[in-house]
Parts: C-alpha cells; sequence; structure tokens
C-alpha cells in the first residue's frame, strides 16, 4: 500500500485553494459581485443584475456539484451541509439576523474581504468584530446560548437531509441518479432565471455569475478530493487535509475569520496550523488587492460618522452571531450549502433576503424626514 505524503498533500490543497481565492477576490473586485448589493439593488433601485449574477452561480455551483457528485470525484454526503439534523429554527434566525447585519456592515464576509483588499478601514473593523462574535459564538458564551436555545429545536430526518436522500426511497429511485437529475433540473431553473433578462447577457454579468459559481465547485473538489485520504496513516481513518471542520468543504466566510483570528492569536501554539478557511480568507483579499492596485481603484476610506461606526459594529456582530448559528453566510449557505441541495441552505437563502429587506427598510425609515421637527 501506498504510503502517503500528508505534509505534502497538505501544502497541496493549500495552495491550490489559495489560487482559486486569489481569482475569486479578483473577480469580485472588478465585477462587483456582491450579494448584499444584489439584494440593495433589488429592493431600492428595481435593478436585478447583481441579484442575476448570484442566482447564476448558483445554478453553476449546483450543477458543478452534481456533476462531480454523479462522477465519483467526491462525496456528497461528507459536508457538515447534509447532517440529517435539520435545525431549521437556528438556520431561518441565523440567516435572518446576517442578512441584517451584513445591510449595516456594507457587505456580507466575502465582500468584507474585497472591501479590505481595496483599502476600506471600514471593513478591517468589521472583520474583526465579525470574528471575535463569530468565535464567542463557536466556543464562547454565546455558543452556550446558541446550542441551549435555538439549537434544541431541529428535526431529525431517517437520511441525510438534502433533497436526493430524502427523495430517493418515496421515489424509488437511485440516490446517484436522482441527485444528477435534481442537480440538473434545479439548477439550470437558476440560469434560466438569471438569463432570461437579455440586457443581463454583458460579459461583465456573465463572467461574474460563472466565475464564482466554478470557484465553489473548485474548492469542492480540492477539499473533497485532492484533500481526500482513505486511510491516514496516522490515525488509520479517513481525513480531509486542512479542514477545521474534519469534513469536506467549500468556501465559507464567517468561522474561518475566528479561525483566522485565532491562528494569528496562537502562531506560537503549534497545534495552530493553516486550514482551507483561513487560506481562502488570505486569498481572497490579496486577489482584491491586487485587482484594485492594477485599475488604481485601492484608495482608503474610513468611517463617515459615530452612527455609520455604530451599524457597522452592530451589522458586524449580528453577522459573527447569525452566520455560525445558521452554518454559514450567504457564500457558505447560500452558494456552497446550496450546491448541495440541502434542505438548510435552501431555508437560509429567503432568510438572508429577508434580513436584508428588513434592514434596508430600517434604513430607510432612519434617513426618512421627521414630519414633527
Amino acid at each position: 500500500m501506498e504510503v502517503v505524503d500528508i505534509a505534502s498533500l497538505s501544502k497541496s490543497v493549500l495552495w491550490a485553494t489559495f489560487a482559486i481565492t486569489f481569482l475569486l477576490g479578483a473577480v469580485m473586485q472588478k465585477t462587483g459581485f456582491c450579494s448584499m448589493g444584489a439584494v440593495s439593488d433589488a429592493f431600492i433601485m428595481s435593478s436585478w443584475d447583481r441579484l442575476r449574477q448570484w442566482f447564476l452561480a448558483i445554478g453553476v455551483a449546483i450543477i458543478g456539484f452534481a456533476l462531480m457528485s454523479y462522477l465519483g470525484l467526491i462525496d456528497p454526503l461528507k459536508s457538515i451541509y447534509t447532517a440529517n439534523k435539520f435545525l431549521w429554527l437556528s438556520t431561518l434566525v441565523g440567516s435572518i439576523l446576517f442578512g441584517f447585519g451584513m445591510v449595516l456592515s456594507s457587505g456580507c464576509g466575502s465582500k468584507t474581504l474585497v472591501r479590505i483588499g481595496g483599502g476600506n478601514l471600514k471593513s478591517i473593523i468589521v472583520f474583526m468584530v465579525l470574528g471575535l462574535s463569530a468565535y464567542m459564538t463557536l466556543r464562547g458564551f454565546l455558543g452556550v446560548i446558541r446550542i441551549n436555545t435555538l439549537d434544541t429545536v431541529f428535526i431529525a430526518f431517517n437520511t441525510p437531509q438534502d433533497l436526493p436522500s430524502l427523495l430517493s426511497a418515496p421515489l424509488g429511485i437511485a440516490r446517484p441518479i436522482l441527485h444528477l437529475v435534481l442537480g440538473l433540473v434545479i439548477g439550470l431553473a437558476f440560469i434560466v432565471f438569471a438569463l432570461a433578462k437579455k440586457s443581463f447577457w454583458t460579459f461583465e454579468n456573465l463572467f461574474a455569475g460563472i466565475a464564482v459559481g466554478l470557484a465553489i465547485c473548485a474548492v469542492w473538489w480540492i477539499s473533497g478530493s485532492l484533500g481526500y485520504v482513505a486511510e491516514d496513516p496516522n490515525t488509520l481513518e479517513e481525513v480531509f487535509l486542512v479542514t477545521n471542520s474534519g469534513r469536506m468543504e467549500s468556501l465559507s466566510f464567517v468561522a474561518p475569520y475566528a479561525y483566522s483570528l485565532d491562528w494569528l492569536m496562537m502562531y506560537s501554539d503549534t497545534s495552530k496550523v493553516l486550514t482551507v478557511g483561513i487560506i481562502a480568507v488570505l486569498g481572497m483579499i490579496l486577489g482584491s488587492a491586487a485587482i484594485a492596485l492594477l485599475t488604481k481603484s485601492f484608495r482608503w476610506e474610513s468611517f463617515r460618522n459615530t452612527e455609520d461606526t455604530g451599524n457597522h459594529l452592530v451589522g458586524a456582530s449580528l453577522m459573527g452571531f447569525g452566520g455560525v448559528t445558521a452554518l454559514g453566510c450567504t457564500v457558505g449557505q447560500g452558494l456552497s450549502g446550496i450546491s448541495t441541495l440541502a434542505v438548510g441552505s435552501l431555508l437560509a437563502l429567503p432568510g438572508f433576503i429577508f434580513g436584508a429587506y428588513l434592514a434596508l427598510r430600517y434604513l430607510q425609515m432612519r434617513l426618512a424626514p421627521n414630519p414633527c421637527s
């Protein structure tokens, strides 16, 4: 039996993740891809282009994940999103809070990294507060509250919670076949919606959606295939190398903030190692910075006033708590998770949008003139 060089393979996984996220950060900086912007454009300016970009990326990610699963390149049931415990209340509350918070903070987790790369000092503060809030929700006192309240309400399925697993027995169709069929149908539905408006058919819009969707698929393959070892020579068990969850992962930008801060603060602790999530954070920032400098769009930006500062601090805290509680952000659940067709991810998507809508309405009320003044 061939002995696997764990150290060398781990480096390959990290470098591959860095390359993908560097390119992704560059794409998001150049095209303006943003889930928060997608919702605000739709509700405030009646412009659906960025929402169509997001939905195009979802469609590409769903189809890509289904094809890789059918071809045996990855195991679709090895991610955190397909557990049989459906934490519906945590997912709903967390996604709404995250959606509300990302509007107050001028962007979701991925957009925050892109803004840092572009010179936005506000986003550095958001990064630190979000990461601290996320860490407290993972392992601190907020985590105790979450586990003893929201997480106690759930539905335990007899199968994994993804649609192919849930529907395979009732429909009498083998799970791999059903996953391929559902992936193609649902993925194409998102793509058709995105392409329904001819004015959307610009190079920038198409490139943004397709590139982001492919990046999600690429990281699934990196962690689920390149980084998969059937038998770790140290433990004699299967392992997904350098992932914080110990399972197959794609991109998400809430918990990796916490892990990044932890790695930076505890660098001398040899048990703290670089992971896919931490490297993805670095890659996004540097990719965005490269494009910002090349296009001369890099500029320093800070808070306008006290209210702007307060909004960003509150928003970052809500994103940290909400993102961990919902098992991901608009990239984690809204792209990576939904590509697996997990029920929780399908619930989180409208939660993000509704939370963002509530925050936009709140800000509109704050800006509206007071008739009594």
